[in-house]
């Protein structure tokens, strides 16, 4: 199906709705993909619900399972489901036109899980310093009310940081075109359709971001930094062995994300192509929901042992 590209010069306001062109250069592959990314996000909410399920087990019932198993995987889902169904959308019937509404709600509950995401994995980290240089102080420190507080700022906090950009960019007039080369609204590809000078409004994204990813990107390097040096002064390698069992599914899944987003980005705008992006987008925005439960499980005997009695139950 052939998009007509729409210019808006007399009245820049013309522009109601734009077109997701996402993988319309890859036209042979549309069915294939449409049943890679259908697999794929079968996989994510099975596996994730089936970690969310396992804290139902008796042995599962500490803060560390409630903060890994219940509140992340719940926030992968939600992460996940902004992005993928719109994704299947467009490559089966290829209707590939989104409403300048729904893409700017697509836009905050993206920005909006993704910030979550950040002080959930930062709330995470403080979890595994209590627990390995404070453990006798851990059930006092990390009770049922304090972990539900936790989790609900977490929750709380990811709405009013990214509202203000969000509503700043939509007021702005689209008038270059109206056609997205990605799968999803996300600010930059949004920022270049617009008119006039948007310097200031790609400062303040940029602003954003980098608040909003170092603030706890600090928290979990100095909570990391203390838990690193309490294990290096254990006597034993059974010690040193339990710390890097509490704390590598952590380790692993703030690496994996944290990485990921800023080689996304963060990348020299010299380095910037619509191939290259669209990958890493999806490496950022799908691949790595589909390894965080794996970690979860695979990584912890007590996990699997709960996911072995569900699945024989």
């Amino acid at each position: 199906m052939k998009y007509e590209e729409m210019k808006a010069e007399a009245n820049v306001s013309t522009v109601m709705q734009f077109v997701l062109l996402g993988f319309s250069e890859l036209p042979n592959l549309q069915w294939l993909l449409f049943g890679l990314f259908s697999i794929i996000y079968i996989m994510i909410l099975i596996g994730n619900s089936l970690t969310i399920i396992t804290r139902l087990d008796s042995a599962l019932q500490k803060p560390v399972y409630f903060f890994f198993l219940a509140n992340f995987s719940s926030l992968e889902i939600c992460y996940v489901s902004v992005t993928l169904p719109r994704i299947l959308v467009n490559l089966c019937p290829q209707d590939r036109s989104i409403s300048m509404l729904e893409c700017s709600i697509q836009m905050c509950f993206f920005l909006m899980l993704a910030t979550i995401e950040n002080f959930l994995l930062a709330v995470m980290a403080y979890g595994c310093y209590v627990a390995v240089c404070n453990p006798l102080h851990y059930p006092l420190v990390l009770n049922h009310r304090m972990c539900i507080q936790m989790a609900v700022d977490s929750w709380i906090c990811g709405i009013p940081v990214q509202t203000g950009p969000i509503c700043q960019i939509f007021s702005l007039h689209f008038c270059h075109s109206n056609q997205i080369d990605h799968f999803f609204c996300d600010v930059p590809p949004i920022l270049e359709l617009a008119c006039g000078d948007t310097s200031l409004h790609k400062l303040s994204v940029y602003v954003v971001v980098l608040l909003v990813g170092t603030i706890p990107s600090v928290l979990i390097l100095a909570s990391y930094r203390k838990i690193i040096s309490t294990a290096l002064r254990l006597p034993t390698s059974r010690g040193l062995a339990k710390v890097f069992s509490t704390c590598s599914s952590h380790l692993l899944v703030v690496l994996l994300f944290f990485g990921s987003a800023t080689i996304t980005y963060l990348r020299p705008q010299s380095s910037h192509s619509p191939g290259i992006d669209k990958l890493l987008y999806l490496f950022y925005t799908i691949v790595t929901p589909v390894f965080n439960p794996m970690i979860y499980s695979l990584r912890n005997k007590d996990v699997l042992t709960a996911l072995r009695k569900l699945l024989l139950k």
